[in-house]
């Protein structure tokens, strides 16, 4: 498939007037509509946004590439605009955008249509082609370079470099269309100009590509691993490895490829020993683990704790055998979301914790830990020592074994990293961990249910505070996991706050779009409708494109709007069984659901009313 099958005159926009990052995005989803390509232009600009929150597509080079797989699509298909003036589109290179390329593919897009976003990609990577697109006079101009820049480059791909030293790489980016291919195209250029042999294994959307081989491994001077997905690294037991984000593979190859190649580069050992070098800026260690084991936990949270929450519409003791309002169905909602999705909660929480510290040696030693927790009274915070601990123990393993015979090698992981991490992790969890841990949860749950009105309502302020002060970043994920936590010891007040305090932020900011209209521009508008239903969804990070163009005005009115809102649910002693979904569970709420909808009501006002008092007219 040619990409100007994708990319055609009717899904261009030569001329952008959008002068904001926020205003490209709706302008390009109205390209798509207008072209029939999307059926839901408020969904797909949700996904695009979703994805942006992860890393911004501003790739540098004046080129920004915003893409999602999303439901809303209906023809893949291919936006393409340009500003002369540029746009700050938060580049990683810090320069104004002038290139835009939002892909639009669908859920189950084929390899074919992968394959031809990813070429385009990697053609972006071209200075000349980036040019002839800026200084293109029309839409005939640009299908007709597109054309032919992508017959030279079929002519290209034909042509090795031969080199006394090899390189193999790997790239992949969480959705896989766009960064992948750009990462693996850059290493490529970079490694043709230093006189090196290179592979690159790409896994994108289509699964993976030029998949490295055991020969091609063996044979290898080092690998570069240029991602901000998981990649297997046990085949590359023995060789220098340099590990770094996908973007560092876009900006930084020649740092890459010279670190490999290096006199003193690192050499992996295999089993999750860790003698790599990392290149690029990294994350918080402990902030990065966490999350590996929330993102791993939350579809048993979610799906759980709804399912729960269903089982509670029959009777808040329907499960109850024997009880006058027994229903066998509530009995199996809550026996499949309590007795077994929550019940894997801990465990997987734990076991992904230290499978992020330790690789997959890990994992076995944090499920049983987490266990334990879940099993005995430490709950969720012994869970979350479990998942730290495991993890720790292992990597401490690894160096007391690292010496031990190569012929032995073998029976580390199957043998003497479960057997002991399993045996301390275990021990400890049960004559040190437990019983402080618990004693801590029993006091913790006596503190909340003896909460007088001004301290709960005081807790509320705080909880739901925390989900506006980042909109989706450790503040607001430590409130959220807070809120979890208590789900799990039986306390439902707490996250009944957290999730008002989080529907807040993009309710009150749509609310000041339509109000005080004359503060916010066209395409902020327009933006405003999306956080509707964003909102709605307790989809906090709707907020985060006003707060990062204004963020001096719009945090402070986001903070007070959902603290209220996050005191009212307290104060209302609203519980909330069901992690997750915004309006769409606000039914199974425990007490009144019509009070919890007037405590986000009233926070989104209190947030609309301060946007309008401290924004200024724009002057048009």
């Amino acid at each position: 498939m040619r990409i100007t099958e994708l990319l055609t005159k009717d899904t261009m926009s030569l001329n952008l007037s959008a002068s904001s990052k926020d205003g490209v995005i709706d302008e390009l989803v109205s390209v798509l509509e207008s072209a029939r390509k999307i059926n839901d232009p408020a969904q797909f600009k949700a996904d695009i946004l979703t994805r942006e929150s992860h890393t911004s597509t501003g790739i540098g080079d004046g080129i920004a590439i915003p893409h999602a797989k999303s439901t809303a699509v209906v023809t893949p298909a291919i936006a393409f605009g340009r500003s002369k003036n540029g746009i700050d589109y938060d580049a990683l290179d810090g320069k104004d955008s002038h290139l835009f390329f939002m892909i639009a593919a669908p859920v189950g897009a084929n390899n074919e249509h992968l394959d031809t976003l990813a070429r385009l990609s990697s053609m972006l990577m071209d200075d000349s082609f980036r040019k002839g697109l800026l200084e293109a006079t029309s839409t005939d101009d640009v299908v007709q370079l597109i054309d032919r820049k992508e017959a030279e480059r079929e002519e290209g791909e034909t042509t090795m470099t031969q080199s006394s030293k090899k390189v193999l790489a790997v790239t992949g980016c969480p959705t896989g269309i766009a960064h992948t291919y750009m990462a693996a195209d850059a290493l490529k250029a970079k490694a043709r100009e230093l006189g090196v042999d290179i592979k690159v294994e790409t896994r994108g959307s289509g699964g993976a590509k030029d998949v490295l081989t055991e020969a091609e491994i063996r044979e290898a001077d080092a690998i570069i691993i240029a991602a901000d997905t998981n990649v297997d690294k046990e085949r590359f037991s023995g060789k220098v490895l340099i590990e770094a984000g996908v973007t560092d593979g876009i900006r930084r190859p020649e740092q890459l490829i010279n670190s490999a190649l290096a006199s003193d580069a690192p050499i992996y050992r295999g089993s999750g020993e860790r003698s790599t070098q990392k290149v690029g800026k990294q994350k918080n260690a402990f902030y990065r683990h966490l999350m590996n084991g929330v993102s791993h936990m939350l579809p048993f949270v979610v799906g759980g704790g709804i399912l729960i929450a269903l089982g509670f519409m029959f009777g808040i003791e329907a499960h109850v055998e024997g009880h006058e309002t027994y229903n066998q169905f509530a009995q199996a909602l809550n026996t499949i979301g309590g007795g077994n999705a929550f019940g894997l909660m801990i465990p997987v929480l734990a076991g992904f914790i230290a499978m992020s510290i330790a690789d997959r040696p890990g994992l076995a030693p944090g499920m049983v830990g987490g266990f334990m927790a879940a099993q005995g009274t430490s709950g969720f915070l012994g869970g979350l020592i479990a998942g730290f601990m495991a993890g720790y123990i292992v990597v401490l393993l690894k160096k007391l074994f690292a010496n031990i015979p190569q012929s032995l090698d073998g029976i580390k992981t199957i043998l003497i990293y479960p057997l002991l991490g399993i045996f301390t992790t275990g021990i400890i969890m049960f004559y040190v961990v437990e019983k402080p841990v618990g004693a801590f949860n029993t006091a913790l749950g006596d503190w909340l249910q003896s909460l007088g009105t001004g301290n709960a309502i005081l807790l509320g302020l705080i909880l739901g505070g925390m989900m506006a002060v980042d909109m989706g970043g450790p503040i607001n994920k430590a409130a959220y996991t807070f809120g979890i936590a208590m789900i799990a010891e039986g306390f439902l007040t707490p996250h009944a706050a957290i999730m008002a305090g989080g529907m807040v932020p993009p309710l009150g900011i749509a609310l000041a779009t339509f109000v005080f209209k004359n503060r916010f521009t066209k395409e902020e508008r327009d933006a405003g409708v999306s956080n509707i239903i964003m909102g709605a969804s307790f989809i906090t990070e709707g907020a985060i494109p006003f707060a990062a163009a204004d963020p001096g005005r719009v945090i402070p009115s986001l903070i007070v709007g959902s603290s209220v809102a996050g005191a009212l649910s307290m104060f209302f002693k609203i519980g909330l069984p069901a992690p997750h979904g915004g309006i769409f569970v606000i039914p199974l709420v425990e007490g009144s659901a019509l009070m919890y909808i007037v405590s986000i009501l009233i926070g989104s006002v209190i947030t609309a009313i301060m946007l309008g008092m401290l924004k200024k007219p724009i002057r048009s």
